[in-house]
């Protein structure tokens, strides 16, 4: 049965665990404004400086999937705290880094470590939380984690501006040392270690295909996975489009992008207020049908020239408020049906969503052009694929997205 917390204690716990979470977006976000600069130092084109946003998405997706098991076995604060220390001092090589080769290996190590943080946070809300809370708990980690987009680019335009793209690293070795510390003081400890978890390759695999097999899981692990990789898209391609194509200076792409970022803000605090009167399938169900008509909405005004910067962002705006909106909710029902093996279904949610992220932000890459038009069309296509697979899904007999969710042990 889950532990009563007083107020404080949420607040304090729900801080640190988004704190957690926010290892990662700052690592994507932070660099951000350095791109050109790292392009010129490193003389090497800026697509090549986009690989390494991909490696660490890549790293990020191959590492969950080790910590999972290790969650379970070992319980929740040692591994996390073992990722921690790879994360720093591969954050440190990145600084250190002086070819575009070794800059892509670092941020690959520096994922590895990262992902410690997303998923061993995701476990202990499912650990400590009661169920029908965990879309609320979600909800207020987003915020958290949402807060980072703003002040993230805006730090790396400042630090870049000021000193070089370097100091970005070493100030993010600094935060993540601070993190582990408050992990240390506050955090609950979440399950307990399992000594029936194997760690036996065969013995994870099979793990890994039993929580795949639940097809709750699998259908909002798929929803959200595709339809959240549609700010990836935009991420891998926002610092050009802005600072290249319409010649931002990296201060005003810094406050752009948490102008987006508060999009996701809003939205993620309008859907703690939403789940009080519906459910979390109702909310899905509309946000994709409405992220899906402004996608093409942008791609169309773009593909015919309709938007000049300042049109373009509001609509970025509009469509990323319902990435608020997604990720909580298929996150929560995703997790429902899990709790002794809540470490590997989290892992395995983690590793898909940011699979497919990495997956979208290489092809955009590969699409580079003097347009903002791959970056939009790589938003519109990740939305209509989450809603293509929810409507699947609905039109399957026996679907679960017309069902009841509770909880089961797996």
């Amino acid at each position: 049965m889950a532990k009563k917390y007083s107020k404080t204690e949420y607040f304090k716990i729900v801080l640190v665990l988004g704190a957690l979470c926010t290892i990662s977006p700052f690592s994507i976000d932070m660099y951000l404004p350095g791109f050109p600069e790292m392009a010129q130092t490193l003389n090497t084109p800026i697509s090549n400086i986009q690989l390494s946003l991909t490696a660490y998405l890549v790293g990020i997706a191959i590492g969950q999937l080790f910590y999972g098991p290790l969650l379970d076995r070992f319980g929740r604060k040692k591994p996390l705290y073992a990722g921690l220390a790879i994360y720093i001092l591969a954050s440190i090589g990145c600084a250190l880094s002086q070819t575009v080769e070794n800059l892509i290996l670092m941020r690959f190590i520096q994922a590895i470590g990262g992902c410690a943080g997303m998923v061993s946070a995701q476990a202990i809300v499912r650990d400590i939380f009661p169920v029908e809370k965990t879309a609320q708990a979600m909800s207020l980690l987003v915020l958290v984690i949402a807060v980072s987009p703003m002040i993230a680019p805006a730090l790396g335009g400042f630090v870049t501006a000021a000193y070089d793209w370097h100091w970005v690293f070493i100030i993010l070795a600094a935060l993540t040392a601070i993190i582990w510390i408050a992990t240390v003081i506050v955090l609950p400890s979440g399950a307990l270690p399992d000594q029936e978890i194997s760690l036996r390759p065969k013995q994870v695999w099979n793990g890994y295909l039993k929580v795949l097999d639940n097809r709750q899981f699998l259908v909002y692990m798929l929803v959200g996975g595709i339809a959240g990789a549609a700010p990836f898209a935009y991420i891998a391609s926002s610092a050009d489009v802005f600072m290249n194509l319409y010649g931002l200076s990296e201060h005003q792409f810094g406050w752009i992008f948490g102008i987006l970022a508060f999009a996701m803000i809003g939205s993620t605090q309008l859907n703690h207020i939403l789940l009080r009167k519906f459910s979390s399938q109702q909310i899905i169900n509309f946000s994709l049908h409405y992220q899906v008509s402004v996608g093409l909405l942008l791609v169309t005004g773009v593909y015919f020239d309709w938007f000049n910067v300042y049109a373009l962002i509001a609509l970025m705006f509009v469509f990323l408020t319902a990435h608020g909106l997604n990720g909580p909710n298929t996150t929560a029902l995703s997790m429902a049906p899990f709790s002794r093996n809540a470490g590997s279904a989290s892992a395995m949610l983690g590793s898909m969503r940011m699979a497919i992220g990495g997956i979208v932000t290489a092809v955009v890459s590969l699409f580079h052009a003097s347009s903002a038009f791959p970056m939009v069309l790589g938003m519109a296509a990740c939305a209509l694929g989450g809603f293509m697979v929810l409507k699947m899904d609905q039109l399957t007999p026996g679907t679960i997205s017309k069902k009841s969710h509770t909880a089961f042990s797996t």
